[in-house]
């Protein structure tokens, strides 16, 4: 087993009620508060409004920043650090799924760095500091919930970069498996797949011996494998969602990376691809 140092921060509400309580958990960060989100699925399943309201009930000021797109834009991470710096945010709060959250990382990285964000992404600089962010998770499948990575897409010349650092990790995320109730077969499969992809690579190591941490890899996969046909084919087992849904955290949290060297060559080449 190799030596590491491990420590994941994110605080993590799972189960049914939790956002309902997002403007008190909002709080404590500061009074300024940027949505961050996608596209209509999280206004018509209500969790949108839902959040204005508990945010509202806090005495929180909130401005919105949505049109996140999978593979997340660069030119939509600038508008978001404009944002941020005029209105003086405090807290970046994603709503949505991997997208949201990588986007929400870099804005808030990019708000407190006096240069340009895109050079965390490229290697010319590394992010030491950045606004806190939050997420309302409505998509098991990239793990950015609990993790300190973050993959941005600039436009142009289609460059796919990502980076990696402490202080990216979510300070809170809040895991409803009810929120999934409404995803398409397609996102579910997806999704699956890329939390299965996260397994892999973890697994396929030149580190040995790592019996403990296989072991752990080995029980998820299978939790994964198991518990996507039953969504697939009952898109409102809570129960299986919950399964899937925290098996996506743990996927990608860097627990299951202590000790091992991962093989992350699948994901260095879907980024140029």
């Amino acid at each position: 087993m190799d030596d590491f140092i491990f420590q994941n921060p994110t605080r993590i509400y799972f189960g049914k009620s939790h956002e309902a309580n997002i403007g008190r958990i909002a709080a404590q960060f500061g009074k300024n508060v940027l949505l961050h989100y996608g596209g209509q699925s999280a206004e018509r399943s209500g969790l949108l409004p839902l959040i204005r309201k508990e945010l509202s009930e806090a005495g929180l000021h909130f401005f919105e920043l949505g049109g996140v797109q999978p593979n997340p834009r660069l030119s939509l991470v600038y508008k978001g650090i404009e944002l941020s710096k005029i209105n003086h945010i405090d807290l970046v709060l994603a709503v949505g799924g991997g997208s949201a959250i990588d986007s929400s990382k870099a804005i808030a990285a990019g708000t407190l760095y006096n240069g340009d964000v895109w050079d965390f992404y490229t290697g010319k600089a590394f992010p030491e500091k950045a606004l806190p962010v939050g997420t309302v998770l409505t998509i098991p499948a990239a793990g950015s919930e609990s993790s300190p990575g973050s993959v941005i897409t600039k436009e142009e010349g289609q460059l796919k970069r990502s980076v990696n650092a402490d202080c990216l990790f979510p300070r809170f995320s809040v895991l409803n498996p009810e929120r999934c109730f409404t995803l398409p077969p397609s996102q579910i499969a997806n999704g699956a797949t890329d939390i299965m992809c996260h397994l892999m690579e973890r697994y396929f190591t030149n580190s040995r011996p790592v019996e403990f941490t296989d072991r752990l890899i080995e029980g998820t996969l299978r939790t994964v494998i198991a518990s996507a046909p039953r969504v697939l084919a009952n898109p409102a087992s809570y129960d299986d969602w919950a399964e899937l849904m925290w098996a996506g955290t743990i996927a990608h949290n860097n627990l299951l990376d202590t000790g091992r060297e991962g093989d992350w060559a699948s994901h260095d080449i879907e980024h140029e691809l």
